[in-house]
């Protein structure tokens, strides 16, 4: 890109409703960002997760390893369908392999997140709007 089209994108970046941009091209990136707090990538190490609630009723008797809903992109996290309607899961929803958990919109795509295991969320680790990273844990569910 030129630095003309790059002008004429951050023009039009400052004219649209969204809050965020990246583009990467060959040898080229750009980033543009709406938002006061720049954002910052979080490195998550496996100590840093939370451990499984222990007041949530177990699905069997035996001890059941927790496991994580994911973001598959980078987005703007949506846990409800509409800003008047019910999120889609919450602390204690048994969801089933393929179940809506939440949408993820990246560039004004809406991007259904369904769930990759049978269980029961025990924990809701982000908060609705808000931004995530790809691979980020979005859900903590209890298999079984």
């Amino acid at each position: 890109m030129d630095f003309k089209e790059i002008k004429e994108l951050m023009a039009e970046f400052n004219e649209s409703p969204m809050r965020e941009l990246e583009i990467e091209t060959d040898g080229f990136h750009i980033h543009l960002s709406k938002n006061e707090n720049t954002f910052k990538p979080q490195v998550v190490t496996t100590s840093s997760l939370p451990a499984p609630q222990a007041e949530t009723p177990s699905p069997s008797s035996k001890v059941e390893e927790a496991s994580y809903i994911k973001a598959p992109m980078v987005g703007s996290i949506y846990l409800q369908p509409a800003p008047d309607k019910e999120a889609y899961v919450s602390v204690g929803t048994k969801v089933h392999k393929g179940d809506v958990v939440c949408i993820i919109e990246a560039m004004k795509m809406m991007t259904e997140i369904k769930s990759e295991v049978d269980g029961i969320i025990t924990k809701v680790l982000v908060t609705n709007e808000e931004l995530v990273e790809f691979d980020q844990p979005l859900f903590e569910v209890q298999e079984g």
